[in-house]
């Protein structure tokens, strides 16, 4: 039994019987091919110990006797063991059938890439990779080859001049954002990873570790899995102390960015990339000390983060990590928050901050730094100098900052009238509203909601929490009086520093180091994509205004 979230209309158009359990292919229509793809949800399978879960999307075009000949978003669900133990088809010979019955369907069929059935003894991440890879090489060597003139969109003048936006041009695989559905990983909307990904207790927010292979491998992880990548990357954890030693050369009034960057950089020593590289390896090997580089880099920066906010804030008085502790949870320990609430929103915190797809500004700079074949090191620090930006990670900063003086002029205790007035000063004066707007997004950020269904769930009583869910109710309209914003709803940036300040993390300057940390998950995972898929060097076109110009009036 399935049901699709919204008003879908679903097709069942082929299906397989192998030993009693049924494997099914679902397409649903939509208006929109590559994005807003509303996944299948699954309810409990008739046999009790069943569940459907959604492992891959992909797109085909549906058989002529459709509803459209144009291209559907399709889920290619698979069969995963409730009690700890996975189905596997008897033989390749099922998987065979199944794929054989697909093809009698529509020969388009084909751009259907595979099913997604895993072990849950599978508890090398590498290993998985490695098996994963030769066939993702070869698929895109396919699409290449069978649609490589086919045109993704058009570029408009607007597009060149305004920061590329609504211009496809990035391969990302590990996330997908859509405007008016938000961010999936790997497929996955925030709320199914909150359902679906291990946590640490049962209900609790999903676990980092989690996130991190499902955006390697595209498949949900089970505890053991999970538990075990911890581990991993608790045994890489280890900083050189000249990372340490480079750090404290900089003033400790230096920007937490400033600090935290300078330490990735001189983390940068110790990248096996680049030694690998200087002894000389085949291109399709280049994934493989691109893994180490990443995972290492993963495991280090809590470290690191932490070593730059006790130095700042805490007099240099340093806590050592408890290795009893998962990824998150340990950073927050690291940091001197240990109240298992703050363990849990850190949790959270990272784990949706993660990855936003690859046109942002430091996912999109990580992956043109490493397309020049520069280690996941030097490629991170000049992404972490882009999230610096106050248009992109340093927002998170200008939001607690505006509220706290937002609260010093009006008081705790503000009106619906003198928050509006506060509001219509600060965009009279030039500024615009942080936490508010977004350059994709055209509705209410899932990753502000499910900071918000957090704060009631834990804080609801918090007075700056109280203020943001007036905020919320106030600033859109007024947003939307004004005309020239796309998009008046808040962003993830409108809650998080809030959530930071209950638990006593109220230093606005570092928050954009914990984005960084976060970060370094969905840059890492999609970075060692880049060497495995062998991405070539990026190198758009630019062109002058006189350029524009000349072309512009010949076309009219």
């Amino acid at each position: 039994m399935l049901y699709a979230r919204g008003k879908e209309y679903i097709s069942k158009f082929a299906s397989c019987t192998e030993s009693g359990l049924q494997c099914s292919v679902w397409f649903l229509p939509t208006t929109r091919p590559l994005g807003g793809v509303k996944s299948l949800s699954a309810v409990r399978w008739p046999l009790p110990k069943y569940d459907l879960k959604v492992l891959f999307l992909g797109f085909l075009h549906p058989p002529a006797t459709a509803f459209s000949s144009r291209p559907f978003p399709v889920s290619i669900l698979s069969l995963q063991a409730i009690s700890g133990s996975m189905v596997f088809f008897r033989s390749v010979a099922a998987l065979s059938k199944l794929r054989s019955r697909l093809a009698h369907q529509s020969t388009s069929l084909r751009s259907i890439r595979w099913l997604q059935v895993q072990s849950t003894s599978d508890l090398d991440l590498h290993a998985q990779l490695k098996d994963m890879i030769p066939e993702q090489q070869e698929c895109l060597k396919k699409l290449k080859a069978e649609h490589g003139k086919v045109q993704l969109g058009n570029i408009t003048l607007d597009m060149v001049i305004s920061g590329m936006r609504g211009m496809t041009g990035l391969l990302w695989e590990t996330s997908l954002l859509d405007p008016d559905e938000g961010i999936r990983f790997r497929g996955l909307s925030i709320p199914e990873c909150q359902k679906l990904l291990p946590a640490a207790s049962s209900g609790g927010e999903p676990l980092p570790e989690g996130l991190l292979w499902l955006l390697l491998t595209g498949k949900v992880p089970n505890k053991e899995q999970v538990d075990g990548l911890s581990a991993e990357l608790q045994s890489r954890a280890k900083v050189p102390e000249h990372v340490f030693r480079a750090i404290d050369a900089l003033p400790v009034t230096a920007h937490p960015m400033t600090q935290f960057a300078s330490g990735v950089m001189a983390l940068q020593v110790e990248s096996e990339f680049q030694k690998a590289y200087e002894k000389g390896m085949p291109k399709t090997m280049f994934w493989e000390p691109t893994y180490e580089d990443s995972m290492n880099l993963i495991a280090r920066l809590p470290t690191v983060a932490s070593y730059v906010y006790r130095r700042i804030y805490k007099d240099g008085q340093i806590i050592p990590a408890d290795s009893s502790l998962d990824y998150a949870a340990n950073f927050s320990h690291m940091l001197g928050f240990d109240d298992p609430k703050m363990l849990e929103l850190m949790r959270l915190y990272v784990t949706i901050h993660s990855d936003h797809e690859g046109g942002n500004v430091s996912a999109h700079t990580a992956h043109l730094v490493g397309s020049a074949l520069s280690d996941p090191y030097l490629s991170f620090a000049a992404a972490l100098n882009g999230l610096a930006g106050p248009l992109h990670g340093l927002a998170n900063q200008e939001v607690l900052l505006w509220i706290e003086s937002l609260v010093k002029e009006c008081g705790e205790d503000i009106t619906t009238d003198q928050l509006k007035d506060y509001v219509w000063k600060t965009l009279k004066s030039g500024k615009v509203v942080p936490g508010y707007g977004h350059g994709v997004l055209r509705k209410t950020d899932p990753r502000y909601t499910c900071q918000r269904e957090f704060a009631l769930k834990h804080l609801p009583d918090d007075p700056f929490f109280k203020l943001v869910s007036k905020l919320y109710e106030v600033v859109p309209p007024i947003l939307t009086d004004l005309g020239k914003v796309k998009n008046p709803w808040p962003n993830v940036d409108a809650h998080s520093g809030v959530l930071l300040k209950h638990f006593g993390l109220s230093e606005a300057r570092y928050f954009t180091v914990l984005f960084g940390v976060s970060r370094s998950i969905g840059i890492g995972s999609q970075l060692i994509w880049d060497r495995a898929l062998g991405l070539p060097l990026e190198r758009p076109k630019s062109v002058t205004m006189d350029w524009l110009r000349t072309y512009c009036t010949k076309a009219t």
